[in-house]
């Protein structure tokens, strides 16, 4: 077998191990937490014979019984039914939440990149002078601040304050960047911290001061030698930064009240709706695996030498 069927047979095997893991943590923490997912409102207890024929219809009739039929729905790409959400799947249910946690994901991750490399090479050009310092005390307040924090200083900021948007409003451009910008502001500050001692690194190697001896522009220096380099560690660091956009950040989605996966994976834990958590978990889960799957791709790209080590 080649190496690269190695490795991809590695990682397929990983990969069914992580997100069989994944299920069954998850699944212990969900028939763990306290409450009855076929409780009535208002705490009013249900009919025993009642419930135990819910129990049937859903397969839930004990935990061991609720962990294979769930497993070998799975198996088949069922994800299960809300029990929260009356005739609607757990599918249908993340098929609509997916691509509105997707759009804020992809424009916070846009957002994150460029504002984050931007600012890691204009603090590593001069370390220790007025930008470097401006910089680095930035990211350090965006990774402090919690995302339900800043949301809802951007909420009342551009809706209170200025009211220029909605409160709480979902389907224009208008309406997306408040989210993506909230979301985009722990990646960016990591981005940044990890441009910044990239770049600092490059620039004080011997291949960036053969550049300059050659007479190239700084600017040439800057982007087509050192850049590239330096952007290794930051290129590791967006697999698990995309799959999180992507997936959406619960609190900012309860925040502006957005119809994504967040805020339907919030309602679920309130309301015990113990497949949908399981599905939403999973399918998260799915996506950190894949985009860590098309790092490792990424990273092979740039330099063939650690797809060879890997298959080694």
């Amino acid at each position: 077998m080649s190496g690269g069927l190695r490795l991809a047979a590695s990682r397929a095997a990983q990969t069914v191990a992580v997100l069989w893991a994944v299920y069954t943590l998850t699944f212990l923490m969900v028939v763990a937490a306290p409450g009855n997912p076929f409780q009535q409102s208002a705490g009013r207890a249900l009919d025993p014979s009642i419930e135990r024929a819910l129990r049937e219809r859903y397969g839930m009739r004990d935990n061991a019984t609720f962990y294979v039929s769930y497993l070998r729905g799975l198996m088949r790409g069922d994800l299960g039914v809300s029990l929260e959400y009356r005739n609607w799947s757990c599918n249908r249910i993340i098929a609509d939440g997916l691509p509105v946690s997707a759009a804020i994901g992809c424009a916070a991750i846009v957002i994150a990149v460029v504002a984050g490399v931007a600012l890691g090479i204009a603090a590593a050009r001069r370390p220790g002078g007025a930008m470097d310092k401006l910089t680095m005390g930035l990211s350090s307040l965006a990774v402090s601040v919690p995302a339900f924090v800043s949301g809802a200083g951007l909420l009342i900021l551009f809706s209170v304050v200025w009211p220029l948007l909605p409160v709480g409003s979902w389907g224009g451009f208008a309406d997306v960047w408040r989210p993506a910008l909230t979301v985009s502001l722990l990646p960016m500050a990591y981005i940044c911290r990890l441009t910044r001692s990239g770049m600092q690194e490059a620039l004080a190697s011997d291949f960036v001061r053969t550049a300059r001896a050659s007479g190239l522009p700084e600017r040439a220096v800057l982007l087509r030698h050192a850049l590239p380099a330096a952007l290794l560690p930051v290129l590791s660091y967006l697999g698990p930064a995309a799959a999180w956009a992507l997936t959406g950040s619960f609190v900012v989605e309860k925040v502006f009240n957005i119809p994504g996966l967040g805020l339907h994976f919030v309602n679920a834990v309130l309301n015990r709706d113990q497949m949908l958590v399981l599905a939403i978990v999973l399918v998260s889960a799915a996506l950190l695996v894949l985009f860590n799957a098309l790092t490792d791709l990424a990273y092979a790209w740039i330099d063939p030498r650690i797809s060879t080590e890997a298959a080694a």
